[in-house]
């Protein structure tokens, strides 16, 4: 117990309690003198010992119960066959044989109660980001997204499905009731495993926390090198290097010339002095693009899509317009998600409703979906902005309406972190796509996607 105590209070020091040693101390002396016997009483004595401010107790409630309750067994699965005639047993066999292998293995493992192994958990865990993970207030997030890669959603369609080619074959009514109640207790089970599990994790990542970089090191590292917490760090550098970017480009608009000199408006202007021009008008250029940015936010691209439209709304007074749109295994137009809300928070929504899954990217289908729905937005005013390693698991990469867009907009920029000696291989269509745009920059880094910006502003 108190080698469970020490490492409780090391996750509330990496949660940012303030607990000393001392203090950790006085709460294992409190506990061998009141015992563990009664919850009440011995979570009211670490509370004591350990929390001193009324802001820190929200973390204690949540850490505690994965610390000193939820350590036992995963809640109980039921088998369908503890109770199952041969005959039932051969009319499910023969449904689930006529259903697709995927959804009928997930099905029989639900039905069977067997719980998922520790292999699949960091297959899993792996899989939405868990190991990044180190604030628990992720923690209903990472649960969804499990969830979602599990296929609970389809599952239960699957299961419907299941119980129409059941009833077909003769089961009661009253047993595929039994079969859908005994599959939704199962799927709960799973979910309370999987909640406990991501609380866990998220706590062990917590106590595991390196140093924190300084900001000129995360502005230099690798996006696919880049934990939670350093996200966290350039989420607020965020607003400071837009500033900086404003500040850059009001300087150099006032150091340009006026613009370019303009003969019919000049000479509209001196028609009272008889044609003489006495006073030049000049043609100003437009510095405000219309944008329209379209991202993956795939698994690999999560962080640098984020930063990227973090770092374009922070920027809305150099930008006419915007008007963005997400893309992994379908488009969306995601603008509206940003009203009112900061752009980390417009971003996990985007990602809730739009979880990554394991090569479901489809850009090729996403890019046909704009052109048919989108295709007004672009004209000869907008500047095309593509966010994405161009990976599209080999699926049709719909060159025929990346160029049709190529061909409307002013310009189109393709911004890939991907290094360049890595296009082209394996499911990359970057080489294909390059030769359509007028600039693709590498942005490996949030140093490169702020350089990629500063270009996008001032050109």
């Amino acid at each position: 117990m108190e080698e469970r105590i020490m490492q409780f209070a090391q996750a509330l020091r990496a949660g940012g309690v303030p607990v000393s040693q001392a203090e950790t101390l006085d709460a294992m002396r409190a506990v061998s003198r009141l015992g563990i016997r009664r919850q009440s009483l011995f979570r009211s004595s670490l509370r004591a010992t350990l929390i001193k401010s009324g802001a820190d107790a929200a973390l204690f409630d949540e850490l505690f119960p994965l610390f000193f309750l939820d350590a036992g067994a995963p809640p109980a699965m039921n088998d369908w066959r503890d109770d199952v005639s041969e005959e039932e047993a051969r009319q499910l066999a023969q449904a689930l044989r006529q259903m697709r292998s995927q959804l009928a293995a997930s099905l029989q493992r639900l039905l069977r109660g067997e719980p998922l192994t520790s292999e699949q958990r960091e297959r899993l865990a792996a899989l939405v980001g868990l190991d990044r993970t180190r604030n628990l207030r992720y923690r209903d997030w990472m649960v969804r997204r499990m969830q979602r890669a599990l296929g609970h959603d389809e599952v239960r369609r699957a299961m419907q499905e299941l119980s129409e080619l059941m009833a077909q074959l003769g089961l009661s009514k009253e047993r595929l009731q039994q079969m859908q109640d005994l599959l939704q207790a199962n799927m709960e089970a799973e979910t309370a495993d999987l909640h406990r599990f991501a609380g866990q994790r998220i706590t062990d990542n917590m106590q595991a926390r390196p140093p924190r970089a300084d900001a000129d090191e995360l502005m230099q590292a690798p996006f696919g090198q880049l934990s939670e917490d350093d996200m966290d760090a350039l989420r607020h550098e965020v607003r400071r290097l837009a500033a900086r970017l404003r500040s850059r480009i009001a300087l150099r608009q006032k150091r340009e010339k006026s613009g370019h000199l303009d003969l019919k408006a000049t000479f509209r202007q001196n028609l009272r002095y008889g044609s003489v021009p006495f006073r030049l008008a000049y043609r100003r250029k437009q510095k405000q693009p219309k944008l329209v940015v379209i991202c993956d936010i795939s698994t690999s691209m999560r962080y640098c899509s984020e930063l990227m439209l973090s770092l374009v709304f922070a920027m809305q007074d150099q930008i006419s317009k915007t008007s963005a749109f997400a893309f992994n295994d379908h488009l969306e137009y995601i603008s509206p998600d940003f009203a009112g809300k900061t752009s980390q928070e417009a971003v996990d929504a985007v990602l809730v409703r739009m979880p990554p899954g394991h090569y479901s990217t489809d850009l090729g289908g996403s890019l046909r979906q704009f052109q048919r729905a989108h295709f007004d937005l672009v004209d000869s005013r907008t500047t095309l902005l593509l966010v994405g390693d161009a990976r599209n698991n080999y699926r049709d990469p719909a060159l025929d309406a990346f160029a049709a867009l190529i061909r409307r907009c002013r310009r189109a920029i393709w911004l890939n972190p991907e290094a360049p000696f890595l296009w082209g291989t394996g499911d990359s269509d970057m080489l294909e796509y390059a030769p359509h745009c007028h600039h693709v920059f590498q942005v490996q880094t949030m140093a490169e996607l702020t350089a990629a910006v500063d270009d996008l502003l001032t050109q």
